[in-house]
């Protein structure tokens, strides 16, 4: 009986062991797909189509990954990179191409398999991601390939360096002047925050409330607040 608990528990953790390298390896390889391909936020679509090896293997590798939501920050770092990675599978399976808003179903009906998944990048941002976690700062590191999307790093979001990139992303978004508009009484705000509005005013906070925790120069409160038209020209190079 002590030889069957024994190689149970062998096998248990071998299985363990050797799903924790596979995730690891799949952070480097993102590491190493956006630190050739993105250049000042902006993406070598052309360079990748002519090449789409890494790109393909790296997405065969997050086929089989299983990440579990009760290790908060690898299962967030994986499907952060899972949706920057699929979205640009996206681009590359229809490019040369403008906005992604023009091929349809680009967000919702397209699938990728991904942790055992046959899923969407809508499925990756509301299922996977906002459904479980409260944390709006999701929505300054999730990359559309639109221009007015927030930037994307040339780096992998990695489960040690979560926190500090998030909050980063947040910052850099939130006190970019092309980002949040102002005009004299008047703030415009990117549509994200009119999208996913119940994101950012949780416990009756307004979106100026929210901006200002994040913001060098705070916003007054008297200021009127609207949205400007997003760009979903392609963030291409």
């Amino acid at each position: 009986m002590k030889k069957v608990n024994l190689l149970i528990l062998f096998l248990t953790v071998s299985s363990f062991v050797f799903s924790q390298s596979k995730t690891e390896q799949f952070f480097d390889e993102a590491d190493a797909l956006f630190g050739k391909y993105v250049t000042n936020c902006k993406i070598d679509y052309a360079a990748i189509k002519k090449n789409p090896e890494t790109l393909n293997d790296l997405l065969a590798k997050a086929k089989d990954i299983k990440v579990d939501k009760s290790n908060a920050k690898t299962y967030q770092a994986f499907w952060i990179n899972a949706y920057n990675i699929a979205t640009i599978k996206g681009v590359i399976n229809n490019y040369p191409l403008k906005k992604v808003i023009d091929v349809d179903g680009f967000f919702n009906k397209i699938k990728y398999d991904i942790a055992g998944k046959s899923i969407t990048l809508n499925d990756i941002e509301n299922v996977m991601l906002r459904a479980e976690f409260h944390e709006p700062r999701f929505h300054f590191v999730l990359v559309c390939a639109a221009l007015s999307c927030p930037p994307i790093i040339n780096k992998a979001y990695r489960p040690e360096t979560l926190e500090n990139q998030l909050q980063q992303q947040t910052v850099k978004a939130l006190n970019n002047p092309e980002f949040v508009i102002l005009k004299e009484k008047e703030v415009l705000f990117s549509k994200i925050m009119e999208w996913y509005d119940e994101d950012f005013t949780k416990n009756g906070q307004t979106l100026i409330q929210f901006t200002n925790k994040y913001r060098k120069v705070k916003i007054s409160e008297d200021c009127k607040e609207g949205f400007y038209e997003y760009d979903w020209r392609l963030n291409a190079k």
